[in-house]
């Protein structure tokens, strides 16, 4: 069976705004698809989401389910059992390696403000002020339940390492969204975001 490496829960819950999510759309020259549905502003796993992928050199926002399956053995002997993970820790892992390497299957993750858990079902959120919407670098593929996605996650930044040390997810530098989406070295964009640009509440 294969492997997605670190499988440990992180950042599984954004936000989104939707007239910041279209505003940021239009600037960014991404054309909507048809949508059957608007995505709920607090997205969870196994929730629709909005991803930007690339398409004939046109960006075009889409709605995509968040966690990629991946089949595992069950507890019980012969079974399996159907995981669905939303964050790349392991960029060598050969579960994500094909989507990694393949241009038009990158895309970019926009959100307005990104949770980390707290004690109990408290949350710290972290955004980027000076930007209404950021956004993760993403992969996605299509499945039998339709287009799935996951985003890419590093050590944590000097902000998020006090709260959650385990890993934040990779944000991109505005001037990197074209090299991402065109393939650029995965490796060379897994960094943590610049603290001094975050803000934590």
């Amino acid at each position: 069976m294969a492997s997605a490496g670190n499988m440990l829960p992180m950042c599984n819950h954004y936000r989104n705004l939707e007239t910041q999510m279209r505003e940021w759309a239009a600037i960014e020259k991404a054309s909507f698809a048809d949508l059957d549905e608007v995505p709920d502003t607090d997205v969870w796993p196994r929730r629709k989401a909005y991803a930007v992928r690339q398409e004939g050199g046109q960006r075009i926002v889409d709605t995509m389910t968040w966690g990629v399956p991946l089949m595992m053995k069950g507890k019980r002997p012969g079974s399996t059992v159907t995981k669905h993970i939303t964050n790349v820790r392991n960029l060598s892992s050969s579960f994500w390696r094909s989507m990694l390497t393949a241009q038009e299957q990158r895309c970019l993750v926009p959100f307005t403000e990104f949770a980390e858990p707290k004690k109990g079902r408290e949350e710290y959120w972290f955004s980027v002020p000076s930007r209404p919407v950021s956004a993760f670098a993403g992969i996605w593929r299509e499945t039998d339940v339709g287009k799935v996605f996951a985003f890419l996650t590093c050590e944590p930044n000097a902000l998020v390492a006090p709260l959650h040390p385990k890993a934040m997810p990779v944000i991109l530098e505005e001037d990197s969204y074209e090299a991402w989406l065109v393939g650029a070295e995965a490796e060379n964009l897994a960094t943590a975001f610049p603290s001094q640009l975050m803000a934590v509440k």
